[in-house]
Formats: structure tokens, sequence, C-alpha cells
């Protein structure tokens, strides 16, 4: 069956379909030696599709969960001498995009996949796909603050709120909160914490939208099952009902 060339060379982990979009707009891809510009011309398996002259050739769809150690950087390349977290999968000789990213400093769930499809989705900022997160923070975490981090605090990017926050542990040294939140800020968690008093000393991602990190250990992996990635495109979808709206934007100055 004919699909749109994008699309194809999205699912075969070329880059994303945006991208993918890109390099046909730039004259970058052929079909059957013709170069293709148009974005909405139609392939059809068996033709002969290259990107600057490297046949694209389709590979086997890989998605795995990963438990991502702390000090791995989600990357495909070393960074400040950190190690890669395709590291830890050297077994899959092929092209990985990194779902859901952490910093060096998290540990906790992504998603390893060579679906540039599925990577447009769940990463595009229309999709709204929440991430939880277990947080340990030093201090008490009182009610207070738990008011002002559902309320929302004001980052340079605009005002962010959590969608929803549970305080699982209050002590005097530290407590414990899980955190669901689905914009996607720099540093986002940590940035907000500190806003309320609350650095963090441990920050884990739980979960990505539907996919659990569940009782998967440190630095190992899983494949996905079936009915899995077929909740992380329907969880993605365009039509699917968006979280209720919110404003996200600075303080209006005050009239003099």
């Amino acid at each position: 069956m004919p699909e749109r060339l994008q699309k194809v060379l999205a699912r075969a982990g070329v880059a994303s379909r945006r991208k993918s979009e890109e390099f046909i707009l730039q004259g970058r891809v052929t079909v059957n030696g013709k170069v293709v510009t148009e974005l909405g011309t139609k392939v059809n398996p068996g033709d002969d599709i290259r990107l600057d002259g490297e046949r694209v050739t389709l590979s086997t769809p890989i998605y795995l969960a990963l438990n991502k150690p702390r000090g791995i950087v989600c990357s495909a390349q070393p960074e400040a001498g950190k190690p890669p977290v395709t590291d830890l999968v050297p077994h899959v000789t092929q092209r990985l995009f990194c779902v859901g990213r952490l910093d060096a400093d998290s540990c906790g769930l992504v998603l390893l996949t060579n679906d540039g499809e599925l990577t447009q989705r769940l990463t595009h900022p229309s999709s709204e796909i929440p991430k939880t997160y277990e947080v340990t923070v030093r201090g008490t975490a009182n009610a207070e603050a738990v008011a002002k981090l559902r309320k929302g605090v004001y980052l340079a990017e605009g005002r962010v709120r959590c969608d929803r926050v549970a305080l699982k542990h209050a002590g005097r040294a530290s407590s414990t909160l899980e955190i669901e939140i689905h914009q996607g800020i720099n540093r986002e968690i940590r940035r907000v914490l500190a806003k309320v008093g609350l650095p963090v000393s441990e920050l884990k991602r739980t979960a990505i939208g539907p996919l659990r990190l569940g009782q998967l250990k440190l630095g190992h992996h899983r494949k996905l099952t079936p009915s899995e990635v077929q909740l992380l495109y329907h969880t993605s979808a365009a039509d699917r009902p968006k979280l209720a709206p919110r404003r996200s934007l600075r303080p209006k100055r005050r009239k003099p």
C-alpha cells in the first residue's frame, strides 16, 4: 500500500517526520532515481528511496523501555565525559531516538526507538504527554509548598504548574513527592521545586504517559509489548482529548 514519503523516512529511523519533510524540501531525497520535493508524494514497497545518495532501508521497529542510571546522558554520543544512553544497549546497531530525555543527574524511564513517527508524536509540544516523577527533596515539604506547586510558579519561560502533586513522605531532613507534569522545559522539576524552597537531591521518572517503569532494574531495559506501542500511538494521536488549557504567560505588568 502506498505511503507518504516522509512517513516512510521517519519509520525507517532516518529522522523525525518533520525533519524528513525538511530533507525532501531541500531536494536531498530521490525515489527511483528522481529527486522528489513534493511533501504529498507517495511511495510503494520496493521503491528505491535514497537520502543524499544512500539507500534507505526499513528497519525492524525497535521499542525499548530503559531505566537510565545517573551519570548517563540521553544522547547517542558522549557529552562532557559522560557515556551515552545507547551504551546500555550495545547489541542494537540501528540508530535510536531517545524519547523522554533526562539530565545526567536524574534516573528513570526513557524510551529508545528507531520509530521516527512515534518519536515525533511523543515529543511534539502539542501532544502534552504527561510524565510522572518520584522526587526526593531536602527539607520538609509542607502543605503550603504543595499548594504552590499545584497553583504554579513563574520561571523565565512563563508560569509552570504541576498537573498532580502527592506528598509521599515529609521528614525534617528530606521529603518525597510524586509529581506529574506535561510541559517540556529544561530541568523543569528541579527549577520548579527550587522556587518553593525544596532543592532536589534525587529525581526518578516513573512513567511517560501510559508507559510505566515498574520493577525494571536500574541500567536494564525491556522490549515494549505490541499493546504498549499501540497505546503510546493512541495517547499521542492528534484527535485525543487535551489537558485543560492553562495560562503559561508571564505576569502582566501593572499599569502605573
